[in-house]
């Protein structure tokens, strides 16, 4: 009975986790080897409820790395086989963006996480917008796109 008890609680903790870009709480994974550090994200994984992860490094791509870019369309469109990630000297990073998606979904499903704050912009994480050509385009990038297929809330930050 008291196991119970622990379970439930242990439960309702984890349903509050949130997935959180890990740039976005000083982790320098960004493509530049920087972070981009948001204080309301440090504060959420300081009190428990964030896991930070980056996509990109999920997927297999060392950091730094070269900064790539959605080819045409939005995330969707590559999760549908429609687009491309392209790196800046023309390395196709379509694969590695793929699989880090599906690591992060992966973690946020064993979680159940149902909620992900993501680095605005992003060909991964993009929510409201990503890059192209160094202008800002609305769009989803890949990670955003596939979570929110799965009925987790994104935000971009």
């Amino acid at each position: 009975m008291r196991l119970d008890k622990f379970k439930n609680l242990f439960l309702c903790i984890i349903i509050w986790m949130k997935i959180v870009s890990a740039c976005l709480v000083g982790l320098k994974t960004r493509y530049d080897g920087c972070s981009q550090t948001e204080e309301s994200c440090v504060e959420l994984l300081v009190s428990g409820k964030a896991i930070p992860l980056c996509p990109e490094q999920l997927g297999g791509l060392p950091t730094p790395r070269k900064r790539a870019e959605i080819s045409d369309s939005d995330g969707n469109a590559v999760l549908s086989g429609d687009a491309l990630v392209i790196s800046e000297d023309g390395e196709d990073y379509t694969e590695h963006f793929i699989r880090g998606a599906e690591e992060v979904l992966k973690i946020a499903l064993l979680v159940g996480s149902e909620e992900a704050i993501l680095k605005e912009g992003s060909p991964s994480c993009g929510v409201g917008y990503i890059k192209r050509n160094g202008k800002k385009v609305k769009g989803m990038g890949v990670t955003a796109a596939l979570l929110k297929s799965r009925g987790i809330k994104v935000r971009g930050q």
